[in-house]
């Protein structure tokens, strides 16, 4: 599929005056086993994985997207996967080389690498950080043995607490990804996964409440799970242990000390631009005259054959200005502080008022709050976010 470019006026009605934030994804698909909750696009690695031919073929679409980046600074990376940590130290440093001269970085660009603990080695992981890794978020989805095994995780509660030592002698910015209302979770066992990752004292908490996602083994075997008064007590929980911490709740499942937020998801939820690399990864481009989205082949034989024959786009379309007010709110409001009126208008293209309609209904309804300077979710707006971003839907998409 050719690439859109963006050379005059494509969609009436935005128009930028400068162009947002830039950042690069980068998926490695490849993990030791398929979790049965997960509906990432990740694949069992039966035997060693292609690195080599994997790595080459990052750069070598990196280097076929350019021309849509070209000159604009990069302020954050991030290795998702997948497991990334299970590369080698050699292969991200090869990464982040061909990056560095391929892209101008921020001199304190944030690159973040996602690890399970069942893949923790001292020496490959202080490689990680001297290739110019400086956030590490490391999946440990809960300290109990029995809700490890529940979950298929490759690691037990002594991994994670062993790759959570050696991270903090490594890295200043770490970040624990945790889950609750698991099969058979009681709410006092999420009290006791919520006090153990307090006490590791990291400068971010990630806590994603377990969904059952179709094309998962749980969507075809459904565990029996906490039912939603027991798992929003569980988050009622999780939000006062954490402010009693001291973190800041600043995004629906993130938590950080006060300025530790992760810049990377930030700018996500800002509406800002990413370029995404790899098999699946979805990029969101920015032009004076249009927005982008792409994504690539998610399969990774077809994704690196595509790359070699210069066609990884696997689906691509500009955002229409009747669904860019849904598009901005869907990331926005998410974040417990809300977003700046004039934001809207500098991402989007359009005046706020163009968002109008859904968001004095949102506001009668006590979900959002809104004054000349700022809009943001009320805390019923965040504990009902579906709902109020189905305000935003086109109206032909609401029926």
């Amino acid at each position: 599929m050719a690439v859109i470019a963006l050379h005059g006026p494509r969609v009436a009605g935005i128009r930028l005056a400068q162009l947002p934030p830039l950042a690069l994804y980068v998926h490695i698909p490849w993990c030791v086993r398929k979790c049965p909750y997960c509906d990432f696009n990740s694949h069992e690695a039966r035997g060693e994985a292609p690195e080599v031919d994997y790595v080459g073929a990052l750069i070598k679409d990196l280097e076929q997207a350019l021309p849509l980046v070209w000159g604009r600074r990069v302020y954050s990376i991030f290795f998702g996967g997948g497991t990334p940590s299970l590369f080698s130290s050699r292969a991200i440093d090869v990464l982040l080389s061909a990056f560095r001269a391929r892209l101008p970085l921020a001199p304190d660009c944030e690159i973040t690498l996602e690890a399970n603990p069942g893949t923790f080695e001292v020496d490959k992981f202080r490689d990680f950080r001297t290739s110019g890794v400086n956030r590490l978020s490391i999946g440990v989805q809960s300290f109990n043995p029995r809700l490890l095994r529940a979950l298929g995780r490759i690691h037990d509660d002594r991994d994670a607490r062993r790759a959570i030592e050696t991270a903090r002698g490594l890295f200043d910015e770490i970040n624990l990804d945790l889950m609750y209302a698991l099969p058979g979770q009681t709410p006092e066992e999420s009290e006791i996964d919520v006090r153990t990752a307090v006490s590791f004292g990291t400068s971010h908490l990630s806590f994603y409440h377990l969904t059952i996602e179709p094309n998962t083994r749980f969507f075809q075997h459904p565990p029996s799970v906490p039912d939603d008064d027991t798992a929003a007590a569980m988050q009622e929980g999780i939000e006062a242990r954490l402010a009693e911490a001291g973190y800041v709740h600043y995004e629906t499942s993130a938590y950080a000390r006060p300025g530790r937020e992760c810049r990377h998801n930030l700018n996500y939820w800002r509406f800002g631009d990413y370029l995404g690399i790899g098999a699946g990864a979805h990029s969101k481009l920015s032009f004076p005259d249009g927005i982008l989205r792409q994504m690539r082949y998610k399969q990774p034989k077809e994704y690196m054959k595509r790359v070699g024959a210069s066609d990884p786009i696997q689906e691509e379309h500009e955002i229409r200005c009747e669904d860019a007010p849904f598009e901005f709110m869907m990331n926005a409001l998410r974040l417990t502080e809300g977003f700046p009126v004039p934001l809207f208008a500098e991402r989007t293209g359009l005046p706020i008022t163009a968002a109008e309609k859904p968001l004095a209904q949102a506001e009668s309804r006590g979900l959002v709050e809104r004054d000349h300077e700022c809009i943001r979710p009320t805390e019923l707006g965040r504990r009902f976010l579906n709902d109020l971003l189905q305000m935003f839907l086109p109206e032909k998409e609401k029926a």
